[in-house]
């Protein structure tokens, strides 16, 4: 879990999350807002599979 807290690929997802946050508590309900959540979905799925990738290449190279 470490290696996620860590990861300033994962930390600029979630912080990217919090503006999504904000303008859906103060902004306009359109078609906009729901692609603002789609990409800040895939922006997380993108950093996790980043940090598992290079766990795995850490992995190999270890061994």
């Amino acid at each position: 879990m470490r290696k996620y807290i860590f990861s300033g690929t994962f930390l600029s997802a979630v912080f990217g999350g919090v503006g999504a946050l904000q303008t859906t508590r103060k902004g306009p309900r359109d078609w906009r807002l729901i692609l603002m959540w789609i990409s800040w979905g895939l922006s997380v799925a993108i950093a996790v599979g980043t940090v598992i990738e290079e766990a795995n290449q850490a992995e190999v190279e270890g061994n």
